[in-house]
C-alpha cells in the first residue's frame, strides 16, 4: 500500500518538480535497478547468516521511512528533485534488502501447498494493498489538488505494517544457516548454482528490458495522453488488480501444467508499449493492464520457478542473482525507453518487442534443459 501509492504518482511527481521523459525513465529505472542489484549481496548475505527476518523488516523499514519524505520534495525548490530522487533510489534499496530474504522464507512456508500456488496467493495479498494504496492516493490528489497530502499519508500503513512484521517474527522461524563460504557474498553467490537457472535468469533479464516502466507509462499519461492526475493512480490501481488476477491464474496453471505456462509472459510484455504508450485513452489503459498482468507473473510465477530450480539451502542466493541480472537490464532498458520516448514510440515497441522475442527463446532453451 505505501510503495505502490507512491509509484502511482511518480511519473506526475518528476514531471511537476521539473524531470524530463528521460530524467523520468533514468530515475525510475535507476531505483528499479538498485532494488535488483544488490540483492546480489543481501541474498546470499540472507543464507549465509539466516537473518531472514532481520533483513525483511529492515528493508520494509526503509520504505516506510523514504515514502511519506516524499512529501516534502516539493516545498524544497530547485532541490526537491534531487531529494525526491534520492528517496525513490533509496526506497528501493530497502526493497533490495528485504526481498531474497521475505522470498526464502515464503518459499519454505508454500512448500506444502505448492509454490505456484503459494507465491501466487501472496502475490494476490499483496496486491490488495497495491490496488488500496493508489485509490487513496487518487481521493486524497483529488481532494487536495496536489500529490504531497497523500504521501504523507502513506506514514500510517507504513507503521501498520511494521508493528505486523515485528508480530509475525515470533511466530515463524526462518531456514536454519547453512556452512559458510569462503570469498565475498558475490562470489559465493555465484557458484554453486545450476546452469538451467542462469539460462532462466537470462530470459528474465531480456523480459525486463522490454517492459516498459510505469512511471514512462504515468508520464505519458498525464502529459500527453488526455488522462488527469487525480486519475492516473487509479489506472495504477487496475493495473495491480490485473495483476493479482494474473498471479493467481498463472500460479494455479504453474502447479498443474508446469514452468511452460511461462510462455505468456514475453507476449503480454511485448503488447504493452504499443498499446500504454499510444494516443488513445482505451489503449493507454488496456496497454496500462497488461503492463500489470505482466508484473503479476514475474512477481510470482517466476519467483516458484526459481524455487524449483535450485537448492533449498541456495533459494535467498538464487534470488539475489536473479534479481541482480534483473536490475542490470532494468536500468538498460529504462534508459533505453526513455531516450526513445522523444524521438519515435514505434521505434521504442518495436525494440522492446525484440526484447520479448529473445526472452521467449531462452525461455524455452531452459525448459529443455530443465526437461
Amino acid at each position: 500500500m505505501v510503495y505502490e501509492g507512491a509509484r502511482s504518482v511518480t511519473g506526475p511527481l518528476l514531471g511537476a518538480l521539473g524531470a524530463s521523459a528521460l530524467a523520468v525513465g533514468l530515475i525510475t529505472g535507476a531505483g528499479e535497478a538498485a532494488a535488483l542489484l544488490l540483492r546480489l549481496v543481501s541474498g546470499p548475505l540472507a543464507d549465509r547468516t539466516a537473518r531472514y527476518w532481520a533483513l525483511t523488516i529492515t528493508g520494509y523499514g526503509l520504505t516506510a521511512v523514504c515514502v511519506p519524505l516524499l512529501a516534502v520534495a516539493p516545498v524544497l525548490g530547485a532541490a526537491g528533485l534531487a531529494v525526491a530522487a534520492v528517496l525513490i533510489v533509496t526506497e528501493r534499496i530497502g526493497k533490495a534488502i528485504r526481498s531474497p530474504a521475505k522470498s526464502a522464507l515464503l518459499a519454505e512456508a508454500a512448500g506444502a501447498v505448492g509454490r505456484g500456488r503459494g507465491f501466487a496467493v501472496h502475490k494476490a495479498l499483496d496486491q490488495i494493498g497495491a490496488f488500496a494504496g493508489p485509490l487513496l492516493v487518487a481521493a486524497l490528489v483529488a481532494v487536495a489538488g496536489t500529490v504531497w497530502p497523500a504521501l504523507a499519508v502513506l506514514a500510517v500503513p507504513g507503521a501498520a505494517a511494521m508493528v505486523l512484521l515485528v508480530w509475525m517474527r515470533r511466530r515463524f522461524p526462518g531456514p536454519a544457516p547453512r556452512p559458510a563460504e569462503a570469498g565475498s557474498p558475490i562470489a559465493a553467490g555465484a557458484r554453486g548454482l545450476p546452469r538451467r537457472f542462469h539460462w532462466f535468469a537470462a530470459s528474465a533479464a531480456a523480459s525486463t528490458a522490454g517492459l516498459v516502466t510505469f512511471g514512462l507509462i504515468s508520464y505519458h499519461a498525464s502529459r500527453t495522453g488526455g488522462i488527469a492526475l487525480a486519475a492516473v493512480p487509479i489506472l495504477y490501481a487496475g493495473a495491480m488488480a490485473a495483476g493479482a488476477l494474473a498471479a493467481l491464474a498463472s500460479g494455479h496453471l504453474y502447479d498443474r501444467w508446469g514452468a511452460r505456462v511461462l510462455y505468456a509472459l514475453p507476449v503480454l510484455a511485448a503488447a504493452t508499449p504499443a498499446l500504454a504508450l499510444s494516443g488513445s485513452i482505451p489503449a493507454i489503459v488496456t496497454g496500462t493492464l497488461l503492463w500489470g498482468a505482466a508484473i503479476g507473473v514475474q512477481d510470482s510465477t517466476v519467483k516458484a520457478l526459481v524455487a524449483d530450480l535450485v537448492p533449498g539451502d541456495r533459494r535467498a542466493t538464487a534470488y539475489g542473482v536473479f534479481a541482480a541480472v534483473q536490475g542490470v537490464a532494468a536500468i538498460a532498458g529504462g534508459a533505453l525507453a526513455g531516450g526513445l520516448y522523444g524521438y519515435s514510440i514505434t521505434l521504442l515497441a518495436v525494440i522492446l518487442a525484440g526484447a520479448q522475442v529473445l526472452a521467449l527463446v531462452l525461455l524455452a532453451l531452459t525448459l529443455h534443459r530443465v526437461r
